[in-house]
């Protein structure tokens, strides 16, 4: 399968998925001594860990359809890049998609953090590190609302140029067998608005 595949199927299964025909299928017997042989996901997904935005509902996807890492801002760490590089190394995915959402709380504090010096716990002090980079060039003085809206892509588009830039990420793109892709789910509608330019 190729990206271009990859990525179609994706938005078909979010078209099922918007239309209300969702495939869902119940896991048989056969199915899983299948995927106990092995997986061959089409996609790798790192996503935020939101209980809102699943994957493989949202795109319609059945087991071993998807290879999904979730961390809350859907963030890039050590370990996390551990496990991108494990997919695109031994599983090879074709397509690679960070995918953001609407009313995301890491960015929402990420901006509490930045304009109005609000201090969070340790450890979302350390997520929120790796999320104030993208706000740069923002302006603060959007209503709210607006902000909000642009610091999550910009976000998505900060975690995306952070793996494209690594050296894992331009080998896997100039090998020709990878396509990277950001993406916002907005969470009212179902929607998974693809970021391709």
């Amino acid at each position: 399968m190729t990206a271009e595949q990859a990525l179609a199927r994706l938005k078909r299964g979010n078209r099922r998925f918007l239309s209300g025909e969702a495939r869902f299928p119940t896991v048989q017997k056969e199915v899983l001594a299948k995927l106990a042989k092995g997986q061959q996901p089409f996609a790798t997904i790192l996503g935020c860990s939101d209980s809102r935005v699943p994957p493989e509902l949202l795109f319609d996807a059945g087991f071993g359809e998807l290879f999904i890492v979730r961390v809350a801002g859907n963030v890039l760490g050590p370990a996390i890049a551990g496990s991108l590089q494990y997919a695109g190394a031994h599983l090879h995915t074709p397509l690679f998609v960070v995918m953001g959402h609407e009313g995301c709380g890491a960015v929402e504090a990420a901006i509490a953090r930045k304009w109005h010096g609000t201090r969070q716990r340790s450890r979302i002090e350390t997520l929120l590190k790796t999320i104030l980079p993208a706000l740069d060039g923002l302006d603060p003085k959007l209503p709210p609302a607006k902000l909000m809206r642009a610091a999550v892509e910009a976000n998505v588009r900060w975690t995306l140029k952070t793996v494209h830039e690594s050296r894992e990420g331009k080998a896997r793109v100039a090998e020709g067998v990878m396509k990277m892709v950001g993406a916002i789910y907005e969470i009212a509608t179902g929607r998974v608005r693809f970021l391709e330019d």
